[in-house]
């Protein structure tokens, strides 16, 4: 009988050889041009982000230093989809729009291989699994009707109570009168609309909703970590963006 040391040796176990995977790569795409918003998002994201996951964050180079309307989202998008065709050529997996009006969705889906999701989707839809009822706190009044609309295009109107806002411009979020705007908008939203959840609707206020949670004693969610999570789970589930029908490749057109 052959003792087992030496059919080890003789017959040694099958190694199975396997390629290392290459990392996870999500690109988060703050469409306005203000760095300091895309570095505070840029920190949430991969606050949250699992290990092995890279987060590429970047704003276009030229655009509107905040997107604060209809013309400012129109403006936006074409450096928005530039950094998404930067990023087909660059292999990355999946990306994120850090913008609540979703600017250019389903025209950055047409360009994109991976998923690509809006803040303002993956924040609904979310807040959609844990209460009955939300309510969204924005910044400027005239923005309202922009998140309006997203609400009625995603199918979240039986969900949403109320979209509110604190008529504070974007780019005076990280002060603190700000800051207080947003926590009594939120009270009243729910003293008066009674929702179990609040959704912060804007990209700069994506640092604000722990803290506002623990003072509230309510979810209080911002998009950009949750369509983070949500990339990261399509595409460890191999989902990629359909390209059958209205999402395949646009079409070339000829001088």
């Amino acid at each position: 009988m052959i003792p087992a040391s030496i059919c080890s040796v003789m017959h040694p176990p099958k190694v199975r050889c396997e390629m290392p995977q290459a990392p996870m790569r999500i690109k988060v795409i703050n469409p306005n041009t203000t760095v300091s918003m895309t570095d505070k998002i840029g920190a949430v994201a991969r606050s949250v982000a699992s290990s092995g996951v890279e987060i590429i964050t970047c704003n276009p180079e030229s655009g509107p230093a905040a997107i604060e309307g209809h013309y400012d989202e129109a403006v936006g998008t074409v450096g928005l989809l530039d950094e998404i065709c930067k990023g087909e050529t660059e292999g990355i997996d999946g990306y994120v729009i850090a913008c609540f009006g979703d600017p250019g969705l389903l025209a950055a889906r047409e360009l994109a291989k991976g998923p690509v999701l809006g803040i303002a989707e993956a924040a609904m839809h979310a807040a959609s699994f844990i209460s009955t009822g939300f309510s969204i706190v924005t910044t400027l009044g005239r923005t309202r009707v922009i998140a309006q609309r997203l609400v009625h295009n995603y199918g979240m109107t039986p969900f949403c109570r109320k979209v509110r806002a604190i008529d504070l411009p974007v780019l005076s979020l990280e002060t603190p009168d700000a800051r207080a705007a947003i926590l009594q908008e939120c009270r009243l939203a729910l003293e008066e609309d009674h929702c179990g959840a609040i959704i912060l609707g804007c990209g700069g206020m994506a640092d604000l909703s722990a803290q506002l949670s623990q003072e509230l004693g309510v979810p209080v969610i911002e998009g950009v970590s949750v369509a983070v999570k949500l990339v990261e789970v399509l595409v460890s589930l191999g989902l990629k963006t359909s390209k059958v029908g209205d999402l395949a490749y646009p079409t070339c057109k000829s001088d």
